[in-house]
């Protein structure tokens, strides 16, 4: 039987229900053995059968429930499936939970992708109650797929069930360029800050040069933690303008303005270094606070000021400077009379404030106001077509806002 598999698996996660001191293993993600276009694909035919027969069996109790596709800030597709397992079922010595499934595209069904991953489960008491529960992810480009999706544990139980997806752009975001082709399957991301893949840039023009302030910081102040979610978003913009043909040199200053500090710094780069960018926010700790810092009042306004007055009225001149991350609410803003010694600006300002619930908090933030202050132009990103409307927004008045510098010039000579 020749098949196409992926080169990559599906993630999964698994969770018991809290309250129960148990832990898992999961193994490595390994495809099924044949990858490639026509690749082998070595599968046990009683897996193949379950697969073919498409009738859900619940020999192995659960209960699946498809996630249906939706568009990330990343602009990739994310689908997949949530299972729960009583954990009566798992009682007993150690087990094996496998699970494997294919993807087909309704366009190219001679083509499926097989994925497979193995969970250990630890020993459990007889007596145990509640639920264990499991999630799997992939990602998809635009188009119609079936999922063919079967669990068995080392007892030969199998659990299996299948259902369609659909993963569509609406009418209004068809300009949109997804980061996946029609059609096609990928194991979801599990490292957020890999290397970007290089860039076409535009060819017989000078390419722009942009500098960049981002706030990794979480959406809610006051969480200990950046989560996931608010990690992805933030380096999903930066991955936006890097991958905007007409920039061409880089420079990036990362902080966090809870600790008051700069993490990292990049300038005047070819590219952005995602991964040392990555490796640099390990040192973030949100959870402790500097008693020298705690004590200082307003020394959060007292940072942004210095990181304003540094990078916006230092000698670098960027032809264009983009403020990014979420919205920071402070009981004294920068003074107005500190953005004054900046002096004039020669490039246009921006602010992509990042925030997923514009309607609880509408009022100007600290930043907001700054690039107010610049006559520059802020952008709220709430939706994935708010990062792309507002990259494609920010790069077009750079280029007019040069055109007309370069006009006036021959017209004052």
């Amino acid at each position: 039987m020749r098949k196409r598999c992926s080169k990559r698996t599906v993630g999964v996660v698994a969770r018991w229900l809290p309250g129960l001191a148990v832990g898992l293993i999961l193994h490595a993600q390994t495809p099924i053995v044949g990858s490639g276009p026509g690749g082998a694909v070595r599968i046990f035919n009683t897996d193949l059968a379950v697969l073919e027969v498409q009738e859900p069996r619940k020999d192995l109790p659960c209960t699946v429930s498809p996630v249906k596709p939706v568009l990330g800030f990343d602009l990739r597709f994310h689908a997949g499936y949530e299972v729960s397992v009583p954990l009566r079922e798992l009682a007993g010595a150690e087990n094996l939970l496998t699970m494997i499934f294919r993807i087909t595209p309704d366009s190219h069904k001679d083509e499926p992708f097989f994925f497979v991953q193995r969970i250990r489960v630890p020993p459990i008491p007889e007596d145990a109650k509640g639920e264990a529960y499991l999630q799997g992810g992939f990602d998809l480009g635009e188009g119609h797929y079936h999922v063919d999706w079967l669990m068995r544990d080392r007892s030969e139980r199998v659990c299996s069930f299948y259902w369609d997806a659909e993963a569509a752009l609406p009418p209004k975001d068809k300009q949109i360029s997804v980061g996946l082709p029609p059609d096609s399957i990928q194991a979801s991301e599990t490292e957020p800050f890999k290397e970007e893949p290089p860039v076409a840039r535009a060819q017989g023009e000078l390419p722009l040069n942009v500098k960049v302030l981002i706030n990794f910081a979480p959406q809610n102040s006051r969480s200990a933690t950046l989560q996931p979610l608010d990690t992805t978003a933030l380096v999903s913009i930066l991955r936006s303008i890097s991958r905007e043909p007409r920039i061409g040199k880089f420079s990036i200053v990362a902080f966090n303005l809870q600790e008051q500090r700069i993490l990292y710094r990049q300038d005047k780069a070819d590219r952005i270094d995602f991964p040392a960018l990555g490796e640099a926010l390990h040192s973030l700790n949100l959870g402790t606070i500097d008693l020298k810092k705690l004590i200082q009042k307003n020394g959060e306004t007292e940072f942004l000021t210095n990181l304003i007055q540094r990078e916006i009225g230092g000698e670098e001149q960027p032809d264009g400077l983009i403020f990014a991350g979420p919205k920071v609410m402070l009981e004294e803003n920068v003074p107005v009379d500190s953005l004054k010694e900046v002096g004039e600006v020669e490039y246009p300002v921006f602010y992509m404030n990042y925030n997923l619930q514009p309607q609880t908090n509408p009022w100007k933030d600290a930043i907001g106001r700054t690039v107010k202050f610049f006559k520059g132009y802020e952008f709220t990103i709430s939706r994935p077509r708010d990062l792309w409307v507002a990259t494609t927004e920010i790069v077009s008045r750079i280029l007019k806002f040069k055109s007309a510098r370069r006009t006036s010039g021959v017209a004052s000579q």
